[in-house]
C-alpha cells in the first residue's frame, strides 16, 4: 500500500494567488513529496467552478510526469462520459510515455448537471456511458488503437464508483475500484466473479480525508474557512438544476461541531500517531493499493500544507509501510 496526494488545484478568490504561481507552487510540492517518498499523485476533474477546480487532469499529469521520476500518476477521476474514448486513450498514452510508464487511469461518472449539459451528454445515462468509455479506452490502450501507444500494457485502469451497485459494475468490468469504503468490498468481489474475473484480483484505492498537524486543534480552527468553501461549492454544484436550495455551511456552524466534539464533514485533523492508527484501521481487510490525501483544501495556508505533507511522508507513511527503524 502506497500513500500519495490528491490535487484539485482550487484557487478561491478570497485567498487567490497568481494562477501561474499557484500551479508552479503545486508542482514544487509534487517534487518535494516524491523526494520524501510519496508513492502517487492523483488529480481530479470538474468544470466551471469559480475557484478554478482542475478541468484537465491529464494535462496536469503530463506536467507531473515531466517533473518527477518515480511516483505513480493517477486520475481520480477523469469524467469519462464527457470525452471521446479516442481522445482519452491518446492523452493517456502520452502521459504514460512521458512518465516512463507510471499512469493509473481512473474514470468516473461525475454528478454535475451543468457539466453534462455543456458537453451535450445525457446525465441520465452517465453510468452506462462511463462503462462504455472505460471498455473502449481499455481496448484502444491494450491493443494498437492509438499511436503512439502507452508503455504499460495492460494499462492500470480504475472506476470511481462509490456505492454497492457501482462497485458491482466495476467488478464485472474487471476494473480497480476507487473507494476505500469497506461496505462495498463484497459487491465488488461479487461483480468480479460475475464478470469472469478472479475475486482475488480485487484492488481498491481512494481518498482519506486526513490532514496531519502538530497541533490538530489549532490547525482545525485555521482550516474551517477553507473547509466551508470546499463543502459549499460541492453542495451548490450538486443542487444545481434540481430546484433544491442547499443550506451553506458557515465557519460558526463548523465551530459548533468542533465544540460539541462531533466530526467535521470531510475533514479529520490528526497528529502523526493518530493518523497512523486511523489509516491502518480504515484500510484493514481491504485490498488497498493507493491511499491518497488532500494536499491542500481549497487553497489553505502554505505553512499548513507544507507541514501536513512533511509529517505525512516523513513520519506517517514510513510507519504505515512498516519501514525498518520506525
Amino acid at each position: 500500500m502506497e500513500l500519495g496526494i490528491f490535487l484539485d488545484l482550487r484557487n478561491p478568490s478570497q485567498w487567490r494567488r497568481d494562477w501561474a504561481a499557484h500551479y508552479a507552487q503545486t508542482l514544487e510540492w509534487v517534487e518535494q513529496v516524491e523526494a520524501w517518498g510519496a508513492g502517487s499523485v492523483w488529480m481530479t476533474e470538474h468544470h466551471f467552478f469559480d475557484d478554478g477546480y482542475l478541468p484537465q487532469p491529464l494535462a496536469f499529469g503530463a506536467a507531473v510526469a515531466a517533473r518527477t521520476r518515480r511516483v505513480r500518476i493517477g486520475t481520480a477521476v477523469l469524467l469519462g462520459s464527457l470525452r471521446h474514448p479516442v481522445h482519452v486513450a491518446e492523452e493517456a498514452a502520452l502521459v504514460d510515455l512521458l512518465s516512463g510508464g507510471r499512469l493509473e487511469l481512473g474514470l468516473g461518472a461525475g454528478w454535475s448537471r451543468r457539466e453534462y449539459a455543456a458537453f451535450g451528454v445525457d446525465i441520465s445515462r452517465r453510468y452506462t456511458s462511463t462503462d462504455d468509455t472505460f471498455v473502449r479506452v481499455r481496448e484502444l490502450l491494450d491493443g494498437s488503437g492509438v499511436s503512439p501507444g502507452p508503455i504499460q500494457r495492460p494499462m492500470p485502469m480504475w472506476l470511481g464508483y462509490q456505492g454497492p451497485q457501482g462497485a458491482r459494475r466495476a467488478g464485472r468490468l474487471g476494473a480497480g475500484l476507487l473507494t476505500l469504503n469497506a461496505d462495498v468490498l463484497g459487491p465488488y468481489r461479487a461483480g468480479l466473479i460475475e464478470g469472469g474475473h478472479d475475486a482475488d484480483s480485487a484492488r481498491m484505492s481512494g481518498l482519506l480525508d486526513i490532514i496531519v498537524a502538530d497541533d490538530p486543534d489549532q490547525a482545525t480552527q485555521r482550516l474551517l474557512p477553507y473547509l466551508a468553501h470546499q463543502a459549499n461549492t460541492y453542495r451548490r454544484g450538486k443542487a444545481e438544476g434540481t430546484g433544491r436550495q442547499p443550506v451553506d455551511l458557515t465557519v460558526e456552524g463548523l465551530q459548533e461541531l468542533v465544540r460539541a466534539g462531533k466530526p467535521l464533514p470531510g475533514l479529520t485533523v490528526l497528529t502523526p500517531d493518530a493518523a497512523i492508527e486511523t489509516i491502518r484501521a480504515r484500510t484493514q481487510g481491504l485490498p488497498a493499493h493507493h491511499v491518497y490525501f488532500w494536499a491542500s483544501i481549497a487553497g489553505m495556508p502554505d505553512d499548513l500544507v507544507e507541514r501536513h505533507l512533511e509529517l505525512l511522508f516523513r513520519v506517517v507513511a514510513p510507519a504505515v509501510r512498516g519501514d525498518a527503524g520506525v
